[in-house]
């Protein structure tokens, strides 16, 4: 069949928005370069007036600079041209990336609530419940169990105000021993005789009694 009808050529693929963008920012920058370069011989013409004298010299090289100048005012606007195309594009491109984006969004969200009600099922509101209940009645119970272990018998009742009165009554047997002023009256009890009645030695080249006092001699 093809033999008779001959194969038909392939479909080029879609045109592509950023391939797009790429050719016009391409074609933006070809012109720049040429206005560059008109600029570059606006600028050796205009030196070159500077020199001159008016006359038909200087009018002819004039009129270059007003057509070199014509020629940029051209570029220019088709470089404006350009830039506002590939502007159009970059939007264009980045609103359809958006949608994009946001349809993946919506379906990751599809799929996570399905996937949520799967879970939902297997849950129940009242099962939860009454496991609270029981954890709540287990915990009573576990604190009545301490309570019993902790219980005392045995022990005969005692009256609080009895108590009080002696722990008042422990607060001052505190306070009396406590006190250390018996200490500073036997600091000050004589000391006892180191010698024998009567006898005399000599201290530090003193002669003492036997209670160690300085012995006056008699007169």
């Amino acid at each position: 069949m093809n033999r008779i009808f001959g194969k038909g050529k392939p479909k080029a693929p879609p045109p592509n928005l950023t391939d797009c963008i790429n050719t016009v920012d391409s074609r933006g920058e070809s012109v720049d370069k040429k206005i560059a370069k008109l600029d570059a011989e606006l600028v050796k013409y205009k030196d070159q007036m500077k020199k001159m004298r008016d006359g038909p010299s200087k009018n002819m090289v004039k009129q270059k600079a007003m057509r070199i100048l014509k020629q940029k005012r051209m570029y220019e606007g088709q470089r404006d041209n350009l830039m506002q195309q590939s502007f159009n594009m970059e939007q264009t491109n980045y609103t359809i990336q958006t949608l994009k984006d946001t349809r993946t969004t919506v379906d990751a969200m599809k799929v996570g609530l399905k996937d949520m009600k799967k879970v939902y099922k297997h849950i129940k509101i009242d099962q939860i419940e009454n496991i609270q209940d029981q954890l709540e009645d287990m915990m009573e119970d576990a604190n009545d169990i301490q309570d019993a272990l902790g219980r005392s018998y045995g022990t005969p009742e005692i009256d609080e105000d009895d108590l009080e009165a002696e722990l008042s009554a422990l607060g001052d047997e505190f306070l009396m021993d406590d006190d250390s002023s018996y200490l500073d009256e036997a600091s000050t009890v004589p000391s006892i005789p180191e010698g024998l009645p009567g006898s005399k030695t000599i201290r530090d080249g003193v002669l003492v009694d036997e209670f160690g006092l300085p012995q006056i001699p008699a007169t």
